[in-house]
Formats: structure tokens, C-alpha cells, sequence
């Protein structure tokens, strides 16, 4: 089942990229960014009031690690998506979500180092492939 979460983020990824291109063009980067995680923070809200996460929540539910863990990624987030929607308004589309794609190049340095997930020939071969990818994507 995950790999169908996995294909809808591709997809919607994807989607982001030419509609973020498009309404890129008459609108500064930094505020086309800021409005877009107002609208996604509003969504994600209304969805998890409908599915029904907020039954028995309460801010002690959450350790100070998780916190601390949960606030780094929403700011690694937003800075991602910062670089990504300025790289966008100027560059071309396809090479910045192809380079944009080799965060799985540093999500699988990072794992092997922080989360001790093993790192396979399978894996070491699969990253090249996907750097490479990025690499012949961006050239002229």
C-alpha cells in the first residue's frame, strides 16, 4: 500500500513543479511560497479534521523530541521549498525537479549514517543511477 502513497507523491510532486512553474510567472518566489503553505497548512487541517486525528489529542501527547524533530522538519521543509519555488521561477523545470530529485541521493547518505539503515550494492547502484539521471537531465 505505501508504494501507492509513494506513486501519488510523485505524481502531486510533479503537478507542483508545472503548476508552481506556471503561477511562478508574475509573482515573487519567497511570497508564491509563504501563500502556498498558508493554503497547504489550511488543507492538511481540514483533512485531518475530516479523517478524525484530532479524537484525544492534546499537546502533552508529544515528547520534547518529537516536538524538536517535527519543528527541524517543517523548517527543513519550508527551506527546501523556498530554494525549490526560486529555483523554479528561473530556471528550466525539468532540470530543477531532476536535480531537486537528488535529495534521495542524500536521504540515503543520511539514513545509512543517522538511522543505520543498510546500504546495499542494489542501493549503491540504484543512487548512482538516479545521480546520473539528475546529471544527463540537466544538460543542454
Amino acid at each position: 500500500m505505501w508504494i501507492l502513497y509513494a506513486l501519488g507523491s510523485a505524481i502531486f510532486a510533479a503537478m507542483v513543479a508545472v503548476l508552481g512553474k506556471i503561477g511562478l510567472k508574475d509573482i515573487d518566489s519567497t511570497f508564491a511560497t509563504t501563500i502556498r503553505a498558508i493554503i497547504m497548512a489550511i488543507f492538511l487541517f481540514l483533512v485531518a479534521l475530516l479523517l478524525g486525528k484530532f479524537k484525544g489529542f492534546s499537546l502533552a501527547s508529544f515528547g520534547t523530541k518529537a516536538w524538536l524533530f517535527v519543528a527541524l522538519s517543517g523548517i527543513a521543509g519550508a527551506l527546501s521549498w523556498l530554494c525549490y519555488f526560486f529555483a523554479l521561477k528561473y530556471g528550466p523545470t525539468t532540470a530543477v525537479a531532476a536535480i531537486d530529485k537528488l535529495s534521495i541521493v542524500f536521504v540515503a547518505i543520511l539514513a545509512t549514517l543517522f538511522l543505520a539503515e543498510s546500504i546495499t550494492a542494489y542501493k549503491i547502484i540504484g543512487v548512482l543511477f538516479i545521480a546520473l539521471g539528475a546529471f544527463l537531465t540537466v544538460l543542454k
